[in-house]
């Protein structure tokens, strides 16, 4: 059965706040990205990110949370392993696996940016017409909530 368009459901008032939503999440995503001071590109720093947050891992692993084909999860560890911001190693379990994990130096950098980017964000939200601080933890529930992954949605 194919998926039900979920514009059929919502009113034109709703769609067009949808639409604002993600025109705004855009903007502010490349806006931190420019705040980072870094050199690595959205694929290879988000890749960095979920080595962090979840390795050592596999190359296997990395690139399903990365949703990424496996070639260009090669090609991405070995610009991160050349840069010296990961290592590989073999499974302690399966020697045929290859896992991939955080250097200090990659520590240091994924630090480094995102001290740049919350102190970016938090001068922005210091000025006095700012939202308060109730309305800015609403917001960060839903744009959890949208990150979240699910089942249902395909």
């Amino acid at each position: 059965m194919p998926p039900s368009d979920p514009t059929t459901t919502r009113s034109d008032g709703d769609l067009e706040s949808v639409a604002h939503l993600r025109v705004a999440v855009a903007r502010l995503g490349r806006l931190l990205r420019q705040q980072a001071g870094d050199s690595l590109s959205p694929t290879l720093q988000s890749a960095l990110v979920t080595i962090d947050q979840r390795g050592p891992l596999s190359l296997g692993d990395l690139g399903a949370a990365e949703q990424i084909a496996p070639a260009t999860v090669t090609k991405i560890v070995g610009r991160l392993t050349d840069d010296a911001l990961v290592r590989r190693s073999s499974d302690p379990l399966d020697g045929r696996v290859t896992l991939v994990s955080l250097t200090s130096a990659g520590a240091r950098r994924l630090a480094s940016s995102r001290q740049r980017r919350t102190a970016w964000l938090a001068e922005r939200l210091a000025v006095e017409d700012a939202p308060s601080a109730q309305d800015l933890q609403t917001a960060v529930e839903v744009l959890e909530w949208l990150v979240e992954p699910r089942a249902e949605i395909r």
